[in-house]
């Protein structure tokens, strides 16, 4: 872009860019502090809050905008008081105070911040113009320091004495700067001092820039094609002016400095030319023009310029629901964060657009609408930007939404956790689901038609108490679009289990943990038996070696094979981080001889962690520490002696894992601290480089060395355990060895020994990698996070980091060759897990520069944090908003997340327990929820909860708020009912009107029942019209909106009348009925309602005494109990009595019944079954059909059925169905079929497949073990004799051999003389 600059570019900049605004004071009350101690104010404070003008019966003070404090006086005064006592760290905060108006409360005080004893409060400073803020105007300056008897000064920047100071008699001064000249503008500054303590001195106030304004018209700002471009296209600006001959300037706000352009006019207009667009000419643009004299315009309106190669994302919202029943009518709600766009709806399959939108209509906030919705009407829709000018912007990325139509919500699933099949003591959780919002569920049970339990989150847990668990469950839930309508049941889900406390599966399982040690048993045996044989047979001992050895596999494949069956499949994880390693360091009391008493603290990033160990020298053991709440762990040295010297390192153990070994920490006496460790990141040139130089003892100050330089490169004062010294620009002088020391604070200084040397050299690198997580990295514990890597040169290999230490590699064994990036896994995050990952590249010895961080979170550790939107969550466009992060620990880091968003927006690290996020300039981009987190960085940043979503809305007008009745707004005089005002925007209060009254009901704050009215023991005098909108507690100028208007009916003051439907209560689908409700009294308005219904029907003026509200057409959702009421039109909303209660069903036939029995489905001998066949309509007689019988089996009226199996005839399917007995002709449809089993039929089998499976192999194990066994006993020599003295010589051959092996010098090694001697028979005297 080739643009002039002018050459006093500041001063214009100073002249023309901001604006002098007068602020009109509203009736704000007055907030301020006395104390009885002028020294020392923080010793007694009393609050004190002035109403301006009025008296009042209510103040109301707040703090932090959560806590209130009421004071109601006897009588009604001008102001009031607070005591808070003495200034301690529980009532810091900020504070506000109202007064009770007629019409509500007032505009709150401006904010008085108490911060800790010791220090005054900052005041507050703003300006007061006595006329248009033009040149030669006057203006007034306010500073308001709380307290009396105060001085202020007023100080100017480049001044470096005060400018004025006043000494008023209250609490503000008032600074008149009168003839405002540019040499008036400036920054100021506003601080105060107690009079007879000049030494004690206020926090300065905020700064406040005073510039003079523009003195001609505003001139109008348009972009050529249009707003949004693509890259490389070509722009235009035209900035047009009513006066000819001025010289026109375009600013850039997001960076002023820099692009600061001027251009000579073309007769009343200038135009700036974009040749070729880039990514950073994106932002927000506006002009002015000016004279010869510099004297300048106002500035035009803000217009926004997008550069970008792909539109971003749309979303598409179906209001009220994606859900929608046929003939309903439904909006799409298409938005994104390019404004100034025309939209386009498209349905997927078709090529053109359904609908369009143009840009007026999108700034409207209007939507698409799909009227009186069909079958056809469902399907995946889309929206995208509508552009009126060419650009090659991609517009391929966007979000889709199904739009359902239905007569009924479609039916859910239902699955049970952890299994169908119950077990002893254990309950079974039911899970009902469904892929979009629903307001509630419904479980059914089929074999108990009344048992019916709800649930918000589809989780119902049932017990099996006795055996009465155990059964067919089905669900279904309904929506919030249609509350009165319920979804088609589940597909049905059948629980089994025990139905006592001893049951086949029971006692497989422990047959099972049994069979664990059934081998050991016979191994025993065998080996006793093999000991016993020995001492009376010869044996071979080879023969012998080789049995024990057989049995003893036999014995480790069976118990492994048993572990296999009772435990399954053994997986292995893969872990890729190692146990992170913990930190080690020292602390003393003694700060000037830290040696005298000295502890050594070690402290687990992992919230795991059991134990500690502290070893020295590597191999001594000293001491093992359980681990505390804070997951450290003390260990007390005492005073440091020659013993204590050398090196201490400590492990952190988990169940089963010991971590890595922490930094070494050298003792070496009392003379010298122990060594500090200094480490850096590879060395960039001209890039900023940071040198970490890690002490063991807090308070210490440190000290950078370079080799070669005598005095000290750097120094640090205390600012903890660890320091880090800056290169600002590397470059080739600043390479070289670097070492640093710490020493005490204060003198005589205590040394510690240099560090290592760390070397620093700059080599060619190749360009940072692009390093990202596929999901956010703000992440919950177990959860999946995969880093990716990756750069556009190819075949290199990849290094993680965390934290500076070197974790991870890529193998080239992972990746196909060539490849250009990898992806670290953690599958299963843990709390040591947290910190900063960064990743590098490299071939053979080149390396990349390090990539940016990504700072990985571990939420869940720390307490929830609390996120407040300053003033309010509703915004202008083009204005500012702060998100305040406030936590519940100091020194954390926090991290600002919004939805949608993986990334987080903002990071900031305070030594406070908040943070303060500013969105500055804000457009339709930025609205959205948010979110906030807050973690530890020195310990593996484990982080909190997330705090609560706020929703932040940018618009120029509060969306409309929605007013209903609960339960319904046709209320029975003397009951109570509850006015529900709610919107989408939350932490905003609301307040309620009636008509033609003057006094409201109004709600401050945000809790979880906001918008509630509750109106108890309602009468004549409660009805009317109401409406309600929202009521923000800061000053704000956007637009309000009252909601839809609500009458309130209150029944019981008239006769009932009656209610009548024809043809009658029973309709087919697409005829027509009318509803005919005769009153007794004339000239009344009649209403009809439906029950679960909160609002009126219909209403009606008839002439006579009766109104007929004809319905054409009905469908199924008109079946319901309708009832009437009338009132008279000179007293209007004060309602008779309801009619009886008229049910109508819309038909064909009446809906089927449910079948079940009792006491089971299973014949037992001797006993009947019965049959419970259950309607939902009145007056019917049921019937009752067997499968494989032409004619009906039995008729009943109350639907009970006994069965006998006489022969076993009972068994078989069976189904019922109903007539009505006012319709005979009418049948409803049959019921399920339901299946009686005897004897006959098939058994219950309790068992599992799994279980069957394991008993059958441990049985083929059991017998493979017998059969080795007995082969083996077939093996054993046996020595048979013909007659019966055979057994007398082979005792005393036994006795013999038994004798010969005991005697020393007996050669039994070899084994043919075994043989030999066994086959000879001696004759042996017995």
């Amino acid at each position: 872009m080739t643009l002039d600059r002018p050459g006093q570019r500041p001063t214009m900049l100073r002249t023309f860019t901001v604006l002098l605004f007068c602020i009109l004071m509203q009736s704000q009350p007055e907030l301020w502090i006395e104390t009885n101690y002028p020294q020392a104010p923080w010793e007694n404070i009393t609050l004190w809050c002035k109403s301006p003008s009025r008296i009042s019966s209510k103040f109301l003070l707040l703090k932090d905008k959560t806590q209130m404090t009421w004071i109601r006086p006897s009588s009604k005064t001008f102001q009031v008081s607070f005591p808070l006592g003495a200034l301690t760290k529980y009532n810091a905060g900020l504070y506000r105070c109202c007064y009770w108006k007629e019409t509500g409360w007032s505009e709150p005080s401006k904010v008085l911040e108490l911060e800790a004893p010791g220090q005054l409060p900052k005041p507050i400073f703003w300006i007061q113009a006595e006329t248009s803020p033009l040149p030669g105007c006057n203006v007034n300056i306010l500073c308001h320091g709380w307290l009396q008897d105060l001085v202020f000064m007023l100080f100017k920047e480049g001044y470096a004495e005060p400018v004025d100071y006043q000494i008023p008699t209250g609490t503000v001064a008032i600074f008149s700067i009168a003839n405002m000249t540019p040499e008036s503008e400036g920054v100021y500054i506003c601080r105060t001092h107690i009079q007879m303590l000049p030494t004690l001195w206020s926090e300065p106030s905020n700064p406040l820039k005073l510039i003079v304004a523009g003195l001609y018209p505003k001139p109008t700002l348009t972009a050529y094609p249009g707003p949004i471009m693509a890259p490389g296209e070509s722009l235009s600006l035209r900035c047009q002016g009513p006066i000819y001959g001025m010289t026109f300037a375009l600013i850039r706000l997001e960076d002023l400095e820099k692009s600061f352009y001027r251009k000579r006019p073309i007769k009343n207009e200038a135009y700036f030319f974009f040749r070729a667009l880039k990514i950073h000419d994106a932002g927000h643009y506006l002009c002015f023009y000016y004279d010869g004299s510099y004297r300048g315009s106002l500035l035009s309106d803000i217009l926004k310029i997008w550069v970008t190669d792909t539109f971003p994302k749309t979303w598409l919202l179906a209001q009220p629901s994606p859900v929608v029943q046929m003939g309903q009518n439904v909006s799409l709600w298409c938005r994104g964060p390019v404004d100034g766009v025309g939209l386009a709806l498209y349905k997927k399959g078709e090529d053109k657009p359904l609908q369009l939108l143009d840009t007026a209509s999108t700034d409207d906030d209007e939507s698409f609408f799909l009227n009186n919705v069909t079958y056809s009407d469902a399907g995946v829709y889309s929206c995208l930007y509508l552009l009126s000018w060419k650009t090659s912007i991609r517009m391929t990325s966007h979000n889709t939404m199904e739009l359902v139509v239905v007569d009924k919500p479609p039916k859910p699933s239902l699955s049970a956790w952890p299994s169908t099949v119950f077990k002893l003591g254990k309950a079974i959780t039911l899970q009902c689901r469904v892929p979009h919002p629903v307001l509630e569920f419904s479980l059914e049970w089929e074999e108990r038609a009344a048992f019916q339990k709800f649930a918000v989150d589809g989780d119902f847990i049932i017990i099996n108490a006795e055996g009465k668990g155990t059964g067919t469950y089905s669900c279904s839930y309904r929506i919030e679009a249609h509350p009165n309508i319920w979804s088609h049941r589940s597909e049905p889900l059948r629980l089994m289990g025990p139905a006592g406390f001893l049951t086949w599966n029971y006692v497989l399982n422990e047959a099972i943990r049994l069979s664990l040690f059934m081998p050991l048993v016979a191994l025993l045996l065998v080996v006793l038996w093999i000991r016993w044989k020995c001492r009376r047979l010869r044996i071979r001992e080879a023969w012998l070696l080789g049995t024990a050895q057989g049995v003893t596999m036999l014995f480790i494949v069976t118990v492994l094979f048993c572990f296999g069956l009772c435990n399954g499949v053994l997986t292995e994880e893969t872990i890729i981080m190692p146990t992170p390693k913990p930190e080690l360091w020292a602390e003393t009391n003694f700060p000037l001889a830290p040696w005298k008493n000295l502890t050594l603290w070690c402290r687990s990033p992992s919230g795991s962690t059991k134990e500690f160990v502290l070893l020295k020298d590597g191999t001594g053991w000293i001491a093992t520490r359980p681990a505390s709440e804070q997951v450290r762990a003390a260990f007390p040295l005492g005073a440091l002696t020659q013993s204590h010297t050398g090196s201490y390192h400590c492990h952190s153990w988990e169940e089963m894992a010991v971590s890595e070994p922490s930094e070494a920490l050298e003792l070496v006496g009392t003379d010298m601290l122990p060594k500090p460790v200094i480490s850096a990141s590879p060395p960039i040139r001209g890039q900023k480089l940071q040198i970490r130089c890690k002490g063991w003892l807090a308070g210490m100050e440190f000290v950078l060395y370079k080799e070669g330089v005598q005095e000290p490169v750097q120094q640090l004062g205390a600012v903890g355990r660890e320091a880090f010294f800056t290169i600002q620009r590397m470059e080739a002088k600043d390479q070289g060895n670097y070492s640093c020391r710490t020493h005490t604070e204060k003198r005589p200084f205590k040394w510690s020994e240099p560090s290592e040397p760390l070397e620093l050299v700059i080599k060619e690198m190749y360009p940072k990698p692009f390093f990202k997580t596929w999901a956010s990295p703000v992440v919950t514990p177990g959860a999946r996070v995969t880093f990716n890597c990756s750069t556009p040169h190819q075949h290199m290999s990849f290094i993680l980091y965390k934290d500076g230490s070197e974790i991870a590699s890529s193998d080239r064994s992972w990746a196909s060759p060539g490849a250009s990036a990898a992806h670290f896994l953690i599958i299963s995050v843990g709390a040591g897990d947290g910190g900063n990952y960064s990743c590098r590249y490299y071939d053979f010895a080149i390396w990349s520069e390090p990539s940016d961080p990504v700072e990985l979170v571990v939420t869940e550790y720390y307490p929830q944090p609390t996120l407040l939107a300053q003033p309010g969550p509703v915004v202008l466009p083009g204005k500012n908003v702060t998100l305040r992060c406030q936590g519940a620990f100091p020194g954390m880091r926090f991290a600002l997340l919004q939805e949608g968003n993986q990334v987080p927006l903002r990071f900031q690290s305070t030594s406070g327990n908040s943070a303060d996020f500013l969105l500055h300039t804000v457009g339709a981009e930025d609205s959205g929820n948010y979110s906030c987190v807050y973690y530890e960085t020195t310990m593996s940043n484990r982080g909190s909860h997330l705090s609560k979503p706020i929703m932040i809305w940018v618009t120029d007008t509060f969306p409309k708020p929605w007013l209903f009745a609960e339960p319904s707004s046709v209320v029975p005089v003397g009951k109570n009912v509850t006015l529900w005002c709610q919107g989408p925007v939350h932490g905003v209060g609301y307040i309620l009107h009636k008509e033609r009254e003057a006094t409201s009901v109004q709600l401050w704050g945000s809790t979880s029942n906001d918008g509630a009215f509750p109106i108890t023991n309602i009468s004549g005098a409660s009805i009317g019209r109401y409406s309600c909108c929202y009521h923000p507690d800061w000053t704000s100028p956007i637009k309000i909106q009252p909601s839809n208007t609500l009458e309130l009916i209150v029944t019981g003051l008239l006769p009932k009348p009656s209610l009548l439907a024809q043809p009658g209560p029973i309709v087919a689908p697409g005829e027509n009925m009318t509803f005919q409700c005769q009153g007794e009294l004339p000239d009344s308005t009649f209403v009809r309602l439906k029950e679960g219904t909160q609002e009126p029907l219909e209403q009606q003026k008839p002439s006579g005494y009766r109104a007929d509200f004809w319905m054409p057409a009905v469908r199924g959702e008109d079946s319901g109990i309708y009832s009437c009421v009338y009132y008279l039109d000179s007293a209007p909303f004060a309602a008779s009595n309801h009619s009886d209660f008229l049910e109508i069903w819309v038909t064909d036939k009446p809906p089927k019944p449910s079948l079940s029995a009792w006491p089971s489905t299973m014949f037992k001998l001797g006993k009947d079954i019965t049959l419970q066949c259950r309607g939902p309509l009145p007056g019917v007689e049921f019937v009752l059909e067997h499968d494989g019988e032409e004619a009906p089996q039995q008729f009943s009226e109350d639907g009970d059925f006994v069965i006998n199996n006489v022969e076993g005839k009972g068994i078989g399917n069976y189904s019922c169905s109903y007539r009505l007995q006012a319709y005979p002709d009418i049948w409803s449809e049959p019921s399920d079929a339901l299946e009686l089993v005897g004897a006959a039929g098939p058994a219950a089998q309790e068992c599992t497949v799994g279980n069957i499976v394991r008993s059958s192999l441990i049985v083929v194990v059991v017998v493979a073990l017998g059969v080795v066994l007995a082969i083996e006993w077939k093996k054993w020599p046996r020595l048979r004799t013909r007659d019966s003295e055979t057994d007398g010589r082979d005792q005393t051959i036994a006795l013999e051999e038994c004798n010969q092996e005991g005697e020393p010098g007996a050669n039994t090694s070899s084994p043919s003389s075994v043989s030999q001697e066994t086959s000879v028979e001696l004759p042996v005297p017995i």
